[in-house]
């Protein structure tokens, strides 16, 4: 089953509620290095801001590619992000979560800050839009661009510090194996950030 088969169906699957053992049995792990582009994108709170910038500020980054009308692999997605959010408790505030529209040209500043708002962001998780060619040359740095955006898949990024390879994570986790994920990341680090918590 090629990706883009393997997405439609696993929507469908969320769809009619039937996602379980099906998406725990299509999830794989694989450690990729990337390059990021140069380009700048503007967050949800209005701000023009450097994608390497926003991503090399030191914490930890677990990076998803989201549009607010999707209405089946973002919402997951976004719901996941927000219970691995309240798993880690205090500790959330040393991880930056980002989610970058994959719809730019639909999904404002406000249309982002309120999408935020519906999966209880906490201020480490921001969302960032800009122009179609910053949205484009972000997705295909980080292989996700399958496209156009109602064939995209699920994907979650997760990388230690600035300069470390990035884990990427196709298909849903559930948000206990996304904390597992993030805490064995810390420790193969040997991590002070993993060390305080």
């Amino acid at each position: 089953m090629n990706v883009r088969t393997r997405g439609i169906v696993i929507a469908a699957l969320v769809c009619a509620g039937l996602l379980g053992a099906a998406a725990a049995a299509t999830v794989s792990r694989a450690t990729v290095s990337y390059e990021t582009p140069a380009v700048m994108l503007v967050r949800a709170d209005g701000q023009s801001v450097s994608l390497p910038h926003e991503l090399d500020d030191g914490r930890p980054v677990l990076l998803t590619f989201i549009f607010t009308t999707c209405s089946s692999i973002c919402p997951l997605t976004s719901r996941t992000l927000e219970e691995f959010q309240h798993k880690l408790g205090s500790e959330a505030a040393r991880v930056h979560l980002m989610s970058i529209s994959i719809d730019p040209e639909q999904d404002t500043p406000a249309r982002l800050s309120a999408y935020a708002r519906r999966f209880h962001a906490g201020p480490e998780w921001q969302y960032y839009t800009g122009t179609v060619a910053a949205s484009l040359a972000a997705q295909r740095a980080f292989d996700v661009y399958r496209g156009e955006k109602m064939s995209h898949t699920p994907v979650t990024l997760m990388r230690a510090a600035p300069g470390e390879p990035w884990l990427r994570i196709e298909g849903f986790v559930t948000p206990d194996e996304l904390v597992d994920d993030y805490r064995n990341l810390l420790a193969s680090l040997g991590s002070p950030a993993r060390a305080g918590s």
